[in-house]
């Protein structure tokens, strides 16, 4: 009964995302234990204290994009526009296009970009962070970077990865940009 209701919300989350959800439909089938504590990598990618919504989708995208630069990377893109980050900020992101992502977002993007690197100008920009919002923000972006992470990684584990491709922003296509290292 409970796979059941799992199967349906599934279903759900497809249809409200366009998102293949295959591969956990397969963890569903192979290890339903796996698969609720895979689901519960959502809870921690979805905390958010203090920190601006640009700033964490920006410093999340960064981190989609490390691992992911297809369907992945898309979910995330929806999720942030239908919380109300611009179509215009996005694409910015998407296209390593600093001077149109705006100042907090292109904190969120700097930060991520250094944590990744295990840069240490990452010190800085979390100093930074935390004079802005506070230490609950860096909290928040930390989780953020490091959950954002395992979704894609899980999905090409299992062999459900999916080429590189375009990120829809609204009715436009934007291309990712790969490396997200920074410059």
């Amino acid at each position: 009964m409970l796979k059941w209701f799992v199967r349906r919300q599934l279903d759900a989350f497809e249809k409200d995302y366009g998102y293949d959800a295959a591969y956990m439909r397969e963890m569903l089938d192979t290890s339903f234990t796996g698969l609720r504590r895979y689901a519960a990598v959502s809870k921690v990618a979805a905390h958010r204290e203090d920190v601006p919504l640009d700033t964490w989708y920006a410093a999340k995208i960064v981190a989609i994009l490390a691992e992911d630069c297809g369907p992945c990377t898309q979910l995330m893109v929806t999720m942030a526009e239908r919380e109300g980050i611009s179509q215009a900020v996005l694409r910015a992101i998407l296209a390593g296009d600093e001077a149109g992502m705006g100042e907090q977002a292109l904190l969120g993007v700097r930060y991520a970009r250094a944590v990744l690197a295990h840069d240490p100008q990452a010190d800085t920009l979390r100093e930074e962070i935390v004079r802005r919002w506070g230490p609950r923000a860096v909290v928040s972006l930390a989780l953020g970077i490091a959950a954002s992470r395992v979704f894609p990684t899980v999905k090409y584990a299992l062999g459900h990865g999916k080429a590189c491709n375009r990120v829809r922003v609204g009715n436009t296509e934007a291309r990712p940009l790969l490396n997200t290292s920074p410059a």
